[in-house]
Parts: C-alpha cells; structure tokens; sequence
C-alpha cells in the first residue's frame, strides 16, 4: 500500500463508527497504486466526507508536530480540493 494512503487508513480508523468513513476503509482494501488513483474512485459523499475528517487529522497532526502525518494527509487532501 502507498505511504500516503496507509497514512489515511490509520486516520480514517478514527471514523469507521460512520457509514461513509466505514466504506472509505474498506475501499482502502483495494490495491491502489498511489493517492490519485484513489482519489478518482471516490464518489462525492465520500470526498465531502474526507474534506471535513481531513482538516481535523491534519491539524491534530500539526499539534503533535508529526510533520510527516501532516505532510502525507495533506498530499490527500489537495487532491480532493
């Protein structure tokens, strides 16, 4: 699995008591070959969804100064911008 994307695996772990999050993470499942190719299977309750949950991982990961959690999510959420 690509780095970025096991990054939002273990984000999105956090959110799989939803039903959105929870189908997220199973699409993680699949074999992408980078975050692109991810982003173009996601439908838009599923981006909407990742907007919103990846603001707060983000910025969780900026209080811990994990920058390189912040640097991986962020690679993600420019895509769905």
């Amino acid at each position: 699995m690509d780095t970025t994307l096991a990054y939002l695996r273990e984000s999105l772990s956090n959110h799989v008591n939803r039903s959105t999050g929870q189908r997220i993470y199973k699409k993680l499942q699949n074999h992408y070959q980078n975050e692109e190719e991810f982003v173009r299977d996601l439908d838009e309750e599923e981006i909407s969804f990742l907007n919103s949950i990846l603001k707060d991982e983000i910025s969780y990961a900026q209080n811990e100064k994990d920058e390189k959690r912040v640097h991986q999510l962020n690679e993600v959420y420019e895509l769905l911008i």
